[in-house]
Order: C-alpha cells, then sequence, then structure tokens
C-alpha cells in the first residue's frame, strides 16, 4: 500500500473500475469503517469485503470521477461523480468522500450522496 494518504485514495478510487471485492477490501484497516452515510455503517474489513460482494452483485460497472482532492496529513477528501451501471441504467451520483488514513490503510470512509438520486426516487 501506499504511504502518501493521497495517492492512496487515489489509487483506491481507480481501483473501483475493477469492481474485485477482494481487492477493495485490501485497502482498509483490520478495524475499518465504510460508511455510505444514508445507510448503515460496515465495520471491518470482512463485513467490508462483504458489502462489497453485494454492491458487485448489482452494479455491472462503476467508475470514480474525481474532480478535486485535498489533503491535510491523514485525512483526504473527494468531490466527485460516481459513474455506476445497473443493468441499463447509468446514474451519474455526485459524492463527497472522507477519508481518514492510518498506517498506510484506510481507517474510516464516509461517502455523502443523495440517496433519492441514486434510487431514482427524485425523478
Amino acid at each position: 500500500m501506499a504511504t502518501d494518504a493521497s495517492t492512496l485514495v487515489t489509487r483506491f478510487c481507480a481501483a473501483w473500475e475493477r469492481m474485485d471485492p477482494a481487492e477493495l477490501a485490501g485497502y482498509f484497516a483490520e478495524d475499518a469503517v465504510y460508511h455510505n452515510i444514508p445507510m448503515e455503517p460496515a465495520v471491518g474489513r470482512a463485513a467490508i469485503e462483504q458489502l462489497l460482494v453485494g454492491m458487485k452483485s448489482m452494479i455491472s460497472a462503476i467508475r470514480f470521477e474525481v474532480h478535486r482532492q485535498v489533503a491535510d496529513g491523514s485525512l483526504v477528501m473527494n468531490e466527485r461523480t460516481d459513474h455506476v451501471t445497473m443493468g441499463e441504467r447509468t446514474i451519474e451520483l455526485p459524492v463527497m468522500g472522507v477519508f481518514e488514513i492510518e498506517d498506510g490503510r484506510i481507517k474510516a470512509w464516509r461517502d455523502y450522496f443523495d440517496m433519492a438520486q441514486f434510487t431514482g426516487a427524485g425523478s
């Protein structure tokens, strides 16, 4: 894993295009927390990997388009658009992500987005 927090997050975001749950989970600390704020958090690397397996069953493709990324020591924040394909539908979802890095791994990841936009309830 990269030791520079910003580089680690950049690599992690790029890895989503491969949508390999084991690879993505490998970026997290054993006791990490992944929280898509509209939903319940996944706590621990194993739970995060299981969440990613579930996501992969629904998502046929995903790409993170990072517009801005800032880092302050072990804290990285990025503003991005997640391009998510589920079946015939592609969603362009504006997201604000906050990453806390510890010992070269993601210790906490929080994504803020509008669930109604993701589910199509707002359209």
